[in-house]
């Protein structure tokens, strides 16, 4: 696979977005960046106090059932009680996602001249997906939930992928993974009627993954001018179906049971709900656009895309 030189860069590379950034430019930007604004949630956080009585840990427009016929029958009690459980499942997934965006960052940089800016900026972001998956470990053992693991079929798909994802690929579904999870942390972090903890633990991980996003996208566009057609091609299929299997993965079925419910009607409400997938539609939007101008969402690929209920 071809990438992009310095002396690309200056012969004015570009894509429907306009010419490509250097690529050693931005690692420095983003290495800066993280030498100023890291944390160590073990530190930052107080993990020792009490959870509020009466907050949610999710805002209640984002929980899968807000607004269905089955959310309106429910308490305020158990509403709150299935926050909790979706906050701990949607940390679970996390930490499934980061395992496998750990390992495709490896994949990228294994031949690439390691005294790179661009290398380290992916060695830094390494370093940042092992604290938000120990950070999301505690958070669920801190709440005495389950952990919520995605599906055997789920795990396999995942091993599959990571092993046969073209770079493109693995940059594409990287930014599905936590631009999606990024929005809803964005409206939960600053929303006083979520716990302490919850706030403290999406806001660091806004604030770090909004680097992540930056090398995401910034790679991505580079490979999808340099990379073969084939490859191209590849990644437009790939990513439509990863992006099927993380929309049903977003939601653990187990934790309807957990709560109390019926799980099969739970499912049912939540597939027939137009807020849900409102909520789905959005959080995905910034980056159906971004991929849509790059070239990302054609053919059978941009099909997948809206099997999967993220793309309108």
């Amino acid at each position: 696979m071809t990438t992009l030189t310095e002396a690309d860069a200056l012969d004015g590379l570009r894509d429907a977005l306009g010419l490509l950034k250097d690529r050693e430019q931005v690692a420095q930007r983003l290495l800066d960046s993280s030498a100023k604004h890291s944390f160590d949630p073990d530190k930052e956080l107080d993990w020792d106090a009490p959870f509020e009585e009466g907050k949610w840990f999710w805002p209640p427009e984002l929980v899968s059932l807000y607004d269905t016929p089955l959310w309106k029958r429910m308490g305020e009690e158990q509403r709150i009680l299935l926050s909790q459980h979706e906050a701990a499942a949607l940390a679970s997934l996390g930490i499934w996602f980061e395992i496998i965006l750990m390992q495709l960052l490896v994949r990228h940089i294994y031949d690439k001249a390691a005294t790179s800016a661009h290398v380290r900026y992916a060695l830094t972001e390494i370093e940042d997906e092992c604290r938000h998956s120990k950070m999301f470990a505690r958070l669920i053992s801190h709440g005495g939930t389950p952990w919520y693991p995605v599906s055997r079929v789920h795990q396999q798909l995942g091993r599959l992928f990571k092993t046969i994802s073209t770079t493109p690929g693995s940059f594409t579904a990287t930014l599905l993974g936590e631009e999606v999870l990024d929005w809803m942390q964005r409206l939960t972090f600053p929303d006083e009627r979520v716990q302490t903890l919850i706030r403290g633990v999406t806001r660091i991980h806004v604030v770090e993954e909004a680097r992540h996003v930056r090398y995401a996208r910034e790679e991505l566009r580079r490979q999808m001018v340099t990379a073969p057609k084939w490859s191209q091609e590849f990644t437009r299929i790939t990513s439509g179906e990863f992006a099927r299997v993380f929309s049903v993965a977003f939601v653990n079925p187990e934790v309807y049971t957990n709560v109390g419910l019926d799980k099969r009607e739970a499912l049912a409400q939540v597939k027939a709900s137009g807020h849900r997938r409102e909520v789905m539609q959005t959080g995905s939007k910034r980056l159906t656009d971004f991929l849509d101008d790059i070239g990302v969402l054609r053919g059978v690929g941009r099909r997948l895309w809206k099997s999967s209920g993220l793309l309108a």
